[in-house]
């Protein structure tokens, strides 16, 4: 069972899949997502096809032969282009990770792990030859990075410490001077890890038992007591010791993830020593980003331990690192034949009082693409906006209509809510206008805090936006997070991310040093690019202004979203120590330069 109670079948499990192997993903794709497939097919058979028998579909993977004349019948009305060779996946067989566009950027859950170990095995390979490899592997990084020093290899009970018996194994024969220290008895040591510690004695290694006083006179500790499995609180004297060693100053190298930290969500299970260096095998983990792991785990390093990568055709992880790979070839670069209207038209709503945030977002905007961006707002606020910014229009909002009455023109296709529009009866309006019209909307700050204590209310008008093939958009920090979303609180960053996008039936994008992007479809990404320097006012309103700037010119929302956070975080970096909001946008261009020119 995995960790939300479904079965995990090696190969005849399916899932909304990301990496575009599942034919029924393509085929949802081209329709445009599950709730646009449903209404499609809807509208072309009269009769109503609800979004979870497509949702079903995806999460199958298989069409039922009953109904892939009507999927078909649907496509011709849309003018889509699909035959009944579409509903199977190709005959040349499961692709090879070199097939795999997004190859390498998947986060595996401890349970997609186990399952690419078992399936490794089932294979062919034994389970004693992965963790040689795991274990050599490691080894070979800690001699790439560090000179030898007395080393002590902390090992637990089960295979992660097989791990550390062989990487014992391998540093002394290379001349280190190394000690082990176990938790529990040798004799309680079975399978694979005992195997390896056996290794361990025959080259006539000592094993003492686990303690604080293992690691008086070393000068590296090598943390292989918990691996991202752990699933409680560390406790005894394993505590002791896992508390010693943060305590110790000495540098850590930890194997898979640190001891403590859960490998899911990033959460520390009582104690955890801070890494210098983890070594990690055949993907990372979601815990290896989200914090507070993130910050543990140091540098990650994964390493090859012989797992082919087709096992992923079967696992098909919805969870990812956000990198460029992923969505690079759907931005939204100009050709010769763009103008101002094709690139798009961004509104966006601008307060009376805190015109900076709106000012910000816009110049984001503007600098993310979009052919047009206007802010909408009340008479005293005009002189203000027309005189900071002259690429920007205005909009003059005098009575209660003029908001609805200018976004009837279908091509303002994206608005932007929220920044320092204020907690207000104008905005809780402004924002049920918005959804009604199944435009491109991006909710923020006020937009968002504006719904406390009536979120179901918001979340009726989303889904009322997305039936009439609009899409929303929410970029909560963690407080407004919990505000809108308060029976989600005590679960993990990730967890509460896709809980919430199903529940809201929005792109959910929970800000942090561990953002976190999830869509109701099941996929998510974690950005781990964001410096933090990032800590500082305004950052958050050129976010949501990029977001809504990518929206502006058609980009799919997921991946908007995707995009932005990248280039916000890798802007940053480039500016680095002293940035303030400002200068987010004046780094831009050269990062879009960097992407085009594939330089990421």
């Amino acid at each position: 069972m995995d960790n939300n109670g479904s079965e995990l079948d090696a190969c005849t499990c399916h899932t909304y899949n990301w990496l575009g192997m599942d034919p029924v993903a393509q085929i949802i794709k081209r329709f445009g997502g599950i709730r646009p497939m449903a209404r499609k097919l809807t509208r072309a058979l009269g009769q109503r096809v609800p979004p979870t028998t497509v949702q079903g579909w995806a999460q199958r993977g298989i069409i039922p032969a009953s109904r892939q004349v009507d999927v078909l019948f649907a496509a011709k009305a849309e003018g889509l282009t699909l035959g009944p060779e579409n509903f199977f996946a190709s005959e040349s067989g499961p692709c090879e990770l070199s097939d795999v566009r997004n190859a390498g950027h998947e986060l595996l859950t401890v349970h997609e792990m186990g399952a690419a170990d078992r399936m490794a095995m089932e294979g062919g390979t034994p389970g004693i030859d992965l963790m040689e490899a795991a274990g050599s592997g490691v080894a070979q990084v800690i001699m790439d990075r560090f000179q030898p020093c007395p080393t002590v290899v902390l090992c637990g009970p089960g295979n992660n410490g097989g791990d550390g018996f062989i990487i014992a194994c391998h540093l002394a024969d290379a001349g280190w001077l190394v000690e082990v220290a176990l938790l529990g008895e040798k004799s309680a040591l079975d399978g694979d890890a005992a195997i390896a510690a056996q290794c361990w004695r025959d080259m006539s290694g000592a094993v003492a038992p686990l303690s604080v006083a293992a690691l008086r006179g070393t000068g590296l500790i090598v943390d292989a007591l918990f691996g991202a499995g752990l699933n409680r609180a560390i406790g005894g004297v394993a505590r002791e010791v896992v508390e010693a060693a943060a305590a110790s100053g000495q540098p850590v190298v930890a194997v898979d993830i640190p001891s403590g930290v859960d490998g899911d969500s990033g959460l520390v299970l009582g104690v955890a020593a801070a890494a210098g260096l983890t070594v990690t095998f055949f993907r990372k983990k979601p815990g290896h980003l989200l914090m507070p792991g993130k910050a543990l785990a140091g540098e990650v390093v994964v390493i090859d331990i012989g797992i082919p990568g087709s096992v992923l055709n079967c696992i098909r992880s919805a969870t990812f690192e956000n990198t460029p790979e992923l969505w690079v070839n759907d931005f939204p670069w100009p050709d010769f034949n763009a103008h101002k209207y094709s690139r798009g038209h961004l509104v966006i709503g601008g307060g009376s009082e805190m015109t900076g945030a709106a000012q910000l977002a816009a110049r984001a905007g503007l600098r993310i693409g979009a052919g047009l961006v206007t802010i909408a707002c009340g008479p005293k606020a005009v002189p203000t906006y027309t005189s900071s910014m002259p690429a920007v229009l205005t909009a003059t909002l005098e009575r209660s209509g003029d908001f609805a009455a200018y976004l009837e023109d279908s091509r303002r296709r994206a608005i932007l809510l929220g920044p320092g529009y204020g907690v207000d009866r104008k905005t809780h309006t402004h924002v049920l206008t918005a959804l009604a019209l199944g435009k491109l909307v991006c909710l923020d700050a006020d937009a968002l805090t504006v719904f406390v204590g009536r979120s179901s209310e918001l979340f009726a008008a989303i889904a009322a936006n997305s039936d009439a093939g609009g899409a929303t958009v929410l970029t909560p920090h963690e407080g407004e997070f919990a505000r809108l979303f308060p029976g989600l609180s005590g679960r993990g960053k990730l967890a509460r991310a896709r809980m919430a996008a199903a529940e809201s039936n929005a792109i959910v994008l929970i800000k942090g040093s561990d953002t976190v992007i999830a869509a109701p479809d099941g996929r998510a990404v974690i950005n781990a690019n964001a410096p933090p320097d990032l800590a500082t006012g305004g950052t958050g309103d050129v976010l949501s202004g990029l977001i809504a700037g990518l929206l502006a010119q058609g980009v799919a929302p997921f991946e908007a979203t995707s995009m932005a956070v990248w280039i916000h975080g890798r802007a940053a970096a480039e500016f680095g120590p002293g940035l303030i909001a400002e200068d987010l946008t004046d780094c831009l261009p050269g990062v879009l330069r960097g992407l085009r020119q594939g330089a990421f």
